[in-house]
C-alpha cells in the first residue's frame, strides 16, 4: 500500500525509487520542521543507512506487507538454522574444525593444535616436529579451525616451489579448502592488477616471492594468517650478507596478523643464530637470547614445540589378550654401507680428473678472492661431485665444457659479463632448488671460459682426452658402482620379486638418465623425479605427480630420484632406499629418508650408502657416516641426525675438499678438518641441553583419547540429523 506519514513505523519495509532495494524501519522520528528522519537497513545488504524524508518523499514510496503469514518452506527455515547454527559450533564444539574435515589425525597432531596453537591470543608459533609427523594436516587443522572462528580469511603458503603442488592437493582433498598457486607468469603477465591483493588464498614459492620485482606487490598485501614451510630455509647466520629469504622472512611477519613456522630442522646450536630466526616470528620478544635460555631452565617454551619420533604414537588398539597398546608410529631405520672400489681403467680417469681438478683449483686459488677465481673453485668441486656420481655424468660435464669453449666463447662471454659480481655463498647453493643449482652450472661455466687462445686449445685437448678416456670406461661395462648397485639388487631379490618396490636417490640428472637406461636394460620397471619436471596429475604422463602415484600403485618397482623428491613426496609404500651418491651436505641424507621413513610407514626402512673406498671423497663421506652412526649408538637417540647440521653445516664438506684440491690442506689433514668437531660431546651438549632438550618425548595419550572420541561423538550427532532431516523432511515443515 502506498506510504503516509502515519504508516511508518519500526519493523515495516519501504520500497520505491528513493533506494535500489527494500528498506526495513529501524528509526522513526519526527523533526520540527515536519521531515521525518528515519533509520533504514538493506533487507538484501544488511546496510544501515539514515535519511531524511519530507511528506512528499513519503508519499512516493510504498509500504510492503510485513506481517507473518507462516506460510514458507519448513525445510528452508530449518537448513537456513543449521547453516547459523553451523556458523557458530566452534563456541560449543572445542573440535568442530575436526569433526567435518576428512582427516583421522593422529594424537601428536591433536595436540599441537588444540593445546598449542589455538590457545595463543595470536599465533606466532615455531612447529618443528620431526620429518614425517604430518604438519601439512596440522596446518590444515588449524586454518579450519580460525576460518570457523572468523579469524583467517586472506591465508598465504610460502614453500619451496616442488612442494607447492602438493600443499593445493592435500588441502583439497583434506579439507576441500581451495587455493591459487602463484606462479611468475601470472603475476607478470597482470597490468594494473595486484595478484597478492586480488586473491584470498595462495599458495607461492619462496624463491619466487624473494625476488626483487615480486616483493614491492606481495609488500601491499595484509594476510590474516601466514604458513612458511621448510622455514629453515629463511635462515641467516651473521657475519654473511642478510639472505633475500631471510629478508622475505622479516616482510611476511610485518604483513600477517597469525604466522606459523613449519620446519623438521631448525637450528638447535647456538642460542645467538637461533634467536635471529625467532625474530621472524617476533622481532621484539625474540630480540635477544634471554627469552630461549629462560624456555630453556623451564623446560617450556611458547613459541616453539618440537615432538620427537619416540613420543608419535597411533591412538592405543585392543590386542587380542585384551590389554591396549599404543604402537609407535616410526619403525626402526637400519644404516647398511654399500663399500666397494675402482680399480684399472676407471682408477686411472679418476687420477687424471683428480690431477686436472687440482691444477685448476690452484690456479684459481693463486689469484685470490677473484670473482672469476671463485667460480672455477665450485666448478672443479661440482667436476669432482659428478665424477664421485658417475662416469657418464662426468663425461657430460667433460663434453659439454669443451663444446662451450670451441662453439660458444663469444655467447659464454656475453653471459659472464651479465653475470652478478657476488657469488652465492656454499650454503645458499647447497639449498637452491635443482634447477636453479642446474643454471648456476651453466653460469659457472660461461664465467671461467675467460683466458688467451692458447690456454683454451690446451684445456680443450685435455677436456677431449679426459672424455675419452671416460667413454672408454663407460663402454668397457665394467664401472664398479654400476656393477656393486646390480649385485646388491640381485642379493636383496628385487630381480626375483617385482612385488618390491625401491627408492634411489642420485645428485644429478644425467646420472639419473644413466641408471634409468640401465635399469631398464635389466628388466625392470622404472619412473623418475627429477627437477625439470613440473608437478602435474595423476593421469599427466611424464610428470611428478604421475610418477609417485605408477610408483604407489606398483606400475613401476624402481624410482630414481634426484633431490627434487628429497620433499614433500610421501612415499611409505616402499621401505628401501638406495643413496647411489652421498650428498655432500649431510642434512640432505636425513630429509632423502624422511620419504619413506614415516607416518603410515609399518616396515623397518633399510638404507644403502653407496661409497668409493678408495677415493679421496668416499673416504671422507664414509668416514663422516661411521663418525655419526657411532654417535647415535653412544648416545642411543636419532636426534643425532637431526642435529648434524648445526655441527657440520651444509656446506662444510664442500669448502673442506675445496681447500684440499687447491691445495691448502694436505691428506693428513683433511680428516682432522672435516671431523674435528663431530664428537659425542658436542652432539650431547645439541640434543640434550640446547632446543632440541625441549622437545617432547612422551604425550598426554589419556587426555588425547577423550578429545578424540568428543569430536567423533559430535560429528556423529551432526551426522544423524541430517540423515534424519533428508529422509523426513515434512517432519519440520510448518503446518
Amino acid at each position: 500500500m502506498t506510504a503516509s506519514c502515519d504508516s511508518i513505523r519500526e519493523g515495516c519495509i519501504l520500497s520505491g525509487s528513493l533506494f535500489n532495494e527494500p528498506m526495513r524501519v529501524e528509526t522513526a522520528s519526527k523533526s520540527n520542521d515536519g521531515t521525518w528522519t528515519v533509520g533504514l537497513v538493506g533487507t538484501r545488504t544488511e546496510l544501515f543507512r539514515r535519511v531524511s524524508l519530507s511528506d512528499h518523499d513519503i508519499e512516493k514510496l510504498t509500504i510492503l506487507d510485513s506481517g507473518f503469514t507462516y506460510d514458507g518452506d519448513g525445510r528452508l527455515l530449518r537448513l537456513g538454522l543449521q547453516a547459523y547454527s553451523l556458523g557458530i559450533a566452534w563456541e560449543f564444539d572445542p573440535y568442530f574444525g575436526l569433526s567435518i574435515s576428512r582427516v583421522d589425525p593422529l594424537p601428536h597432531q591433536l595436540e599441537a593444535i588444540y593445546d598449542y596453537l589455538l590457545k595463543l591470543g595470536r599465533v606466532r608459533f615455531l612447529l618443528a616436529d620431526d620429518a614425517g609427523a604430518g604438519k601439512t594436516i596440522m596446518a590444515g587443522l588449524l586454518i579450519r579451525e580460525l576460518q570457523l572462528r572468523g579469524l583467517a580469511e586472506r591465508i598465504l603458503i610460502a614453500c619451496p616451489a616442488n612442494l607447492s603442488f602438493q600443499w593445493q592437493r592435500e588441502l583439497k582433498e583434506k579439507f576441500d579448502e581451495r587455493f591459487l598457486v602463484l606462479k611468475g607468469g601470472d603475476i607478470r603477465e597482470q597490468f594494473g592488477v595486484n595478484q597478492w591483493l586480488e586473491q584470498k588464498k595462495v599458495i607461492t614459492s619462496l624463491d619466487l616471492a624473494k625476488r626483487t620485482e615480486i616483493l614491492p606487490g606481495l609488500k601491499q598485501a595484509h594476510w590474516d594468517l601466514i604458513i612458511v614451510d621448510e622455514a629453515h630455509r629463511m635462515s641467516w647466520t651473521p657475519p654473511a650478507r642478510k639472505t633475500a629469504r631471510y629478508a622475505l622472512g622479516e616482510l611476511l611477519r610485518d604483513t600477517s596478523d597469525n604466522i606459523l613456522l613449519l620446519t623438521a630442522t631448525p637450528h638447535k646450536g647456538d642460542p645467538a643464530n637461533f634467536s635471529l630466526f625467532l625474530q621472524l616470528l617476533d622481532s621484539d620478544a625474540y630480540a635477544d637470547v634471554r627469552s630461549i635460555r629462560e624456555a630453556m631452565e623451564r623446560r617450556r617454551a611458547p613459541f616453539y614445540l618440537r615432538r620427537t619420533k619416540e613420543a608419535m604414537v597411533y591412538f592405543p588398539e585392543r590386542q587380542e589378550n585384551g590389554t591396549w597398546v599404543a604402537e609407535k608410529i616410526f619403525t626402526k631405520r637400519i644404516p647398511h654401507t654399500v663399500d666397494f672400489q675402482i680399480d684399472g681403467e676407471e682408477f686411472d680417469l679418476y687420477r687424471n680428473i683428480t690431477r686436472f681438478v687440482k691444477r685448476q683449483s690452484a690456479k684459481a686459488a693463486a689469484q685470490g678472492d677473484d670473482p672469476r677465481a671463485r667460480a672455477v673453485g665450485f666448478l672443479m668441486s661440482l667436476y669432482q661431485r659428478r665424477l664421485a656420481s658417475s662416469t657418464y655424468a662426468m663425461r657430460r660435464s667433460l663434453e659439454n665444457r669443451a663444446r662451450k669453449l670451441e662453439d660458444n666463447i663469444k655467447k659464454a662471454q656475453a653471459l659472464a659479463r651479465q653475470a652478478p659480481p657476488d657469488l652465492p655463498d656454499p650454503e645458499e647453493i647447497e639449498e637452491m632448488e635443482e634447477n636453479e643449482r642446474e643454471r648456476l652450472e651453466e653460469l659457472l661455466e660461461a664465467i671461467t671460459l675467460a683466458g688467451n687462445a692458447e690456454q683454451i686449445r690446451e684445456e680443450i685437448e685435455e677436456l677431449c682426452e679426459l672424455a675419452k678416456q671416460a667413454q672408454t670406461v663407460e663402454g668397457s661395462g665394467t664401472e664398479a658402482k654400476l656393477s656393486k648397485l646390480k649385485n646388491l639388487l640381485q642379493q636383496e631379490g628385487f630381480f626375483d620379486h617385482p612385488e618390491q618396490r625401491l627408492l634411489l636417490f642420485t645428485e644429478f640428472k644425467d646420472t639419473l638418465d644413466y641408471l634409468v637406461r640401465n635399469l631398464k636394460e635389466w628388466g625392470f620397471k622404472v619412473g623418475c623425479i627429477h627437477g625439470s619436471m613440473k608437478p602435474g596429475s595423476r593421469d599427466e604422463e611424464g610428470t611428478r605427480l604421475y610418477s609417485e602415484q605408477q610408483f604407489r600403485e606398483g606400475a613401476i618397482q624402481i624410482l630414481v630420484a634426484t633431490e627434487a623428491a628429497g620433499e614433500g613426496i610421501n612415499l611409505q609404500v616402499c621401505n628401501i632406499l638406495f643413496n647411489y651418491d652421498i650428498p655432500w651436505n649431510p642434512n640432505r641424507l636425513e630429509q632423502r629418508m624422511g620419504r619413506i621413513h614415516r607416518y603410515g610407514q609399518r616396515k623397518d626402512c633399510l638404507i644403502f650408502n653407496f661409497v668409493t673406498t678408495n677415493t679421496i671423497e668416499g673416504r671422507v663421506l664414509q668416514r663422516l657416516l661411521e663418525k655419526l652412526q657411532e654417535i647415535r649408538d653412544a648416545l642411543d637417540d636419532d636426534a643425532v641426525f637431526n642435529v648434524v647440521g648445526e655441527i657440520l653445516p651444509s656446506a662444510h664438506v664442500e669448502r673442506v675438499l675445496r681447500d684440499y684440491y687447491s691445495g691448502k690442506l694436505g691428506d693428513a689433514d683433511l680428516e682432522e678438518r672435516l671431523l674435528g668437531n663431530v664428537d659425542v660431546e658436542r652432539f650431547k651438549a645439541i640434543c640434550q641441553n640446547a632446543l632440541e632438550g625441549l622437545a617432547s618425548k612422551k604425550l598426554n595419550l589419556e587426555m588425547l583419547i577423550e578429545r578424540r572420541a568428543q569430536a567423533r561423538n559430535a560429528a556423529s550427532y551432526r551426522k544423524r540429523s541430517l540423515v534424519l532431516f533428508t529422509r523426513h523432511p515434512n517432519t519440520f515443515r510448518s503446518s
